[in-house]
């Protein structure tokens, strides 16, 4: 590679998302909109197969994201960030494929949390085995089945919050983006899920620890 093709990967590397999603929507260059989808592609797909639990109705709402970011990608408001914008219409999509396949629940939720920072990130963590509980972590693969089929129990506002902010790693704020609610609401949905989930814990397990 040449310094020029090397100073015009850089470039491209650096150009935020929102600057791609700009020139697609003024140019139409179906190079840029690939390197925008590129991005996403792997992470978004990820998003939607947990979210919806099967692979082939988590590709249509994958093909549908992308679609709907090519028809409104003049909607877009350019003072915020793509990524919540994004995930918002992946959201839909999964929502929307959700009801015509007459599916309404999220499963396989098998990863770590994103972010071990997050306040109460620590009781989530123990279900899917974390340290801080010997019990968990000599049992990942129990507390994981445990904790997919808790999670798809609790309300859908609950399971959203806890998908997107522990499973995807978005801030509180850009949860509440995706989500249009305030952040408050976001913290108040997953301190409930949280709380929810705790007592679950305590009732499949009584007696267990000693």
């Amino acid at each position: 590679m040449t310094a020029v093709q090397s100073s015009l990967a850089a470039e491209a590397i650096e150009i935020s998302d929102e600057s791609l999603l700009a020139s697609y929507c003024q140019t139409g260059d179906r190079a840029i909109f690939k390197q925008l989808m590129q991005r996403y592609q792997r992470e978004i797909y990820s998003y939607l197969r947990r979210y919806i639990g099967n692979s082939e109705i988590a590709e249509d709402a994958f093909q549908g994201t992308f679609l709907q970011v090519h028809l409104k990608c003049k909607q877009f408001d350019s003072s915020r960030r793509f990524r919540p914008w994004l995930y918002a219409i992946a959201t839909n999509q999964a929502i929307d494929v959700q009801r015509r396949n007459k599916r309404h629940r999220m499963v396989s939720l098998d990863r770590t949390p994103a972010d071990n920072d997050q306040r109460d990130a620590s009781w989530a963590e123990k279900l899917v085995g974390g340290d801080q509980d010997p019990l968990a972590a000599a049992a990942i693969e129990e507390n994981g089945a445990w904790m997919k089929e808790a999670i798809s129990t609790l309300a859908d506002p609950m399971q959203q919050v806890i998908q997107l902010v522990y499973y995807q790693g978005l801030k509180y704020r850009e949860a509440a983006d995706v989500l249009g609610i305030p952040v408050g609401t976001v913290k108040s949905r997953l301190h409930a899920a949280i709380q929810r989930l705790g007592v679950m814990w305590d009732q499949t397990h009584k007696g267990e620890e000693v």
